[in-house]
C-alpha cells in the first residue's frame, strides 16, 4: 500500500511525502509507517487506539475511522491532517 503523509507531518519521514509499506489492514500499514518513522504512529493514533479526531483517512478514495479497514497492495492511503488557527 502506498500511504501518502500531510504536510504537518513530513517532519517525522525526512520530507518523504509517500511510503510505500506491507500489510492487509490500516492498522498493519500505520504499524510498519511507525516502524520505519518512529513516533509518527502516535500523532494519528491515540492512546486508546483510535485514529485522532483531528485526522482524516481515506483507503481506496473512501473515508474511515477503523484501523481494521483492509487494504490491497496497491491501495492508497491518504491521511489528512485538519489544522486549525484564527
Amino acid at each position: 500500500m502506498k500511504i501518502r503523509i500531510p504536510s504537518p507531518l513530513l517532519s517525522y519521514t525526512q520530507g518523504r511525502n509517500s511510503v510505500e509499506v506491507p500489510g492487509t489492514t490500516l492498522a498493519e500499514g500505520l504499524t510498519e509507517l511507525d516502524r520505519l518513522f518512529p513516533g509518527l504512529r502516535f500523532r494519528i493514533i491515540d492512546e486508546q487506539d483510535r485514529i485522532r479526531e483531528h485526522i482524516l483517512i481515506w483507503v481506496a478514495g473512501r473515508i474511515t475511522r477503523h484501523l481494521a479497514a483492509p487494504v490491497g497492495p496497491k491501495d492508497e492511503i491518504m491521511i489528512v491532517a485538519a489544522l486549525s488557527g484564527g
